[in-house]
């Protein structure tokens, strides 16, 4: 059985989720696990997907950086999907299709996700050497505060008798960050 998951960092990102989709259901993907979430956060469709297939299946996913966050989660999960006897075919992969039931494609496929790790810590290298360089210059002031715009919100319920608490619950935003609007 082909088993699919496609994945979005947002959930704004509803064009990219429907041409997964597309793409997946063109190369004939019965079952198909979506979220919407960042790499980093969990993951739990792609735990539900990994947990569904079973040997002889094949995982799907259109591209590499759908699946992974570095090198070594990719490994973990080409070793969760081996030890349960199912291969990984990426449909985008440079161009060309990989699939991991080969000893080429599961070579190309750690050089990639090596070079696709590193490609990543080269760039968020050269973000921060940005905002150094900007912060040296005076031109970076950071990310503006957004609680302290909604002291007006926050007074208004401390004075209609409310705890921080309740505050925080109400307008979504953490314990601290009331007690510091309410301390300025």
């Amino acid at each position: 059985m082909l088993v699919g998951y496609a994945r979005t960092s947002t959930a704004d990102q509803v064009a990219g989720l429907e041409a997964q989709r597309r793409d997946l259901a063109l190369a004939g993907v019965e079952r198909v696990f979506e979220e919407q979430v960042s790499s980093v956060s969990q993951r739990a469709e792609l735990e539900n997907a990994l947990g569904f297939v079973r040997d002889g299946d094949t995982f799907v996913v259109t591209k590499l950086d759908r699946l992974a966050r570095s090198t070594a989660d990719l490994l973990a999960i080409l070793d969760q999907l081996e030890r349960k006897g199912v291969g990984l075919r990426i449909l985008n992969f440079g161009g060309s299709e990989v699939d991991t039931k080969s000893p080429t494609g599961k070579l190309m496929l750690t050089m990639f996700g090596a070079m696709a790790q590193f490609e990543r810590e080269m760039m968020l290298e050269r973000q921060r050497e940005g905002i150094q360089k900007a912060k040296r210059e005076g031109k970076y002031k950071g990310r503006k505060p957004t609680v302290r715009n909604r002291k007006v919100e926050i007074v208004e319920l401390r004075q209609q008798g409310l705890g921080a608490t309740e505050i925080a619950r109400q307008l979504n935003i953490g314990r601290a960050s009331v007690y510091r609007v309410l301390s300025d």
